[in-house]
Formats: C-alpha cells, structure tokens, sequence
C-alpha cells in the first residue's frame, strides 16, 4: 500500500490514513526481519550449534530460496532498461552480496534492499547462534546490539535500516523468541484473550503518542517493543484469525509478493486506470487491488510452476 501510494500519479486525498498509518507500514520490513530471525532459528540453530549441518548445504539452501526469484525479477529490469550502469546493479544484487558495499543505492528491484540485509544476516548467521548460544548470553548480546545503536547514533550517525547493526535488535530478539517459543505457545494457549488486549492496547500507545516522542532512539525503542509484544502475540496464538488457509498460503509467498508488486505496479500504472476513474480514492484503491492481485498471481506462478522445474533449484531444496 506504501509503495502504491508513493508512486501512484494521481494521490488519494490527504487524511490519517495516508498521511500517517499507510507510511508506517513501510516498517513492516522491521517485523519482517524479526519473523526471519525466529524463523531461521528454528530451521537451524539446534543444526549449527549440533554440527548436524555443513556450511555448503546452509547456504546453498539460502541462496536457493532466495536468488532465482530474484534473478528473474533483476533480469527482466534489466531487459527493459538495457544499459551498463543497469548491468552494474544487476551484477551485484545477483551475489545478494551488495549490502558490504560501501554505497549499495540500487534502483533495480529497489525494493530488494531488504535482501542485503537478510542475506547479510545469513551470512552472519553463525555468529548469531554463538550470541544466542544461551538465554543469559542472548539478553546480554541483545543489550549490546542496542547500546551500539545508540552509539552508533550519538557519535557516527544514525545508521539507516539497511544497516545491519540498525537491524541487529530485531533479528536478535526473533532469536530470542524462539529460545522461549515452548513457553510462549503455552501462555499464549492458556491466556490468549489477556494476550491479545495487551498488545491491543500497547499498539493504540504507540501510535497514539508516536508523534509526541522526539527523540528518534526512543522512537526505535517504542516500535522495537511494539512489534517484539506481536510476535511473541503470533508465537502463542491459536485463533483462526492467525492460523487459516489463507494467512499459511500468503506468508508462504510474501517475500515474492513483495520483491515482485513494484514490477506489477510499473505494468498497472501502464493501463491508465486514471482515463477512466474520476475519484482519486477510489482510483488509488483499484491500484492498489490491482497491484496486490498481480504480485500474486505473479508470485505463485513463478514460485509453484516456473521455479519448480529449475534443476539446481529443485534438488538443493530436496536434500
């Protein structure tokens, strides 16, 4: 919706919903880090910390989850804007790499910035398992990813969220979720009204005095708490509103989803929809429908029909 809306010719009309709420989601890429943080432990912490997995098969299994979606995508910007600086960016997003560069603005696949940042903490991943490695030890490199931000802020400037030590507190504390996730299903089951009234009413705080807060750490601090008290939410929930086909089906495509939608928006935005909508409303709304059904259409075709029948692909994802 963020995108739609930033990119979008003709803007909806300005309110709180799109001047405030739909911007925020942006920081969903945050929580998005998060997830992946809780996720990759449970894939594979107890197999790194056992020995129970090489390197080779952790990262090939990384890059085949992620680089043939992605390639496609960069191979298909490339193709409509065939130049050498293109080339160049295409170059290093294909290493999923590009986050160590010392200046890493690349406009293909913007979106996929979140990527090296993943990746990154892929590559890093190891050192998160020795800083996970017990519940004492976790809180104490949380604490630290956090004092170094402040740091980081108060005396080199304030890192942006492609930077990873930006980004550290929210895949530390996925980890960290996940050392207590038997724990937190249980309370979860046991007082899921009271759970989620808590996270309700801490998310109306948030974004009730978000714009009384001036300083921009708290600010970090306040959404870092917000989305932490939503995933331990999600870890113990067992409600159909969380645990559907729809929501399983969504999240199993919603990093193609995402890296894909700026793509279909470029292709919708071709069709001119404003000729024939006068309401600006509603013509951001069709856009936006629009865009959301052919990111998924898109998605699912590439992933459960293209992809599939990539041979790499298909026999690292099987071992």
């Amino acid at each position: 919706m963020m995108h739609v809306l930033a990119n979008i010719g003709v803007k909806p009309s300005g309110n709180y919903l799109t001047c405030s709420l739909i911007p925020f989601f942006t920081d969903f890429v945050l929580l998005f880090m998060m997830v992946s943080g809780f996720s990759l432990c449970c894939g594979y912490y107890d197999k790194l910390k056992s020995g129970r997995i090489s390197p080779n098969e952790f990262y090939s299994r990384r890059y085949s989850r992620i680089l043939p979606f992605f390639a496609l995508l960069c191979l298909i910007d490339f193709a409509l804007d065939f130049n050498l600086d293109t080339f160049y960016q295409v170059y290093a997003n294909l290493t999923l790499c590009f986050n160590l560069l010392p200046e890493h603005n690349i406009e293909v696949i913007g979106v996929g910035w979140f990527l090296g940042v993943v990746f990154l903490f892929y590559l890093l991943f190891p050192f998160f398992v020795f800083m996970l490695d017990s519940k004492r030890r976790s809180w104490l490199s949380l604490a630290l990813a956090v004092g170094l931000l402040f740091i980081a802020m108060v005396r080199f400037g304030a890192p942006g969220r492609s930077n990873i030590v930006f980004d550290a507190p929210y895949f530390l504390i996925g980890g960290i979720a996940f050392l207590y996730k038997d724990r937190l299903a249980e309370a979860g089951g046991r007082h899921g009204i009271i759970s989620a009234v808590g996270v309700l009413l801490l998310t109306v705080l948030y974004f009730g005095t978000r714009g009384l807060v001036g300083s921009w750490y708290l600010k970090y601090l306040f959404e870092l708490l917000m989305f932490t008290a939503w995933l331990v939410y999600a870890i113990g929930s067992h409600d159909v509103i969380l645990n559907n086909r729809l929501v399983r089906y969504i999240s199993g495509i919603s990093m193609e989803i995402y890296l894909c939608h700026m793509l279909v928006f470029r292709i919708v935005e071709r069709l001119h929809v404003e000729r024939f909508v006068d309401n600006r409303n509603i013509l951001y709304v069709l856009t936006f429908v629009a865009v959301l059904a052919g990111a998924i259409c898109f998605s699912h075709v590439v992933k459960f029909h293209v992809l599939k029948h990539v041979p790499l692909v298909r026999v690292v994802r099987h071992k």
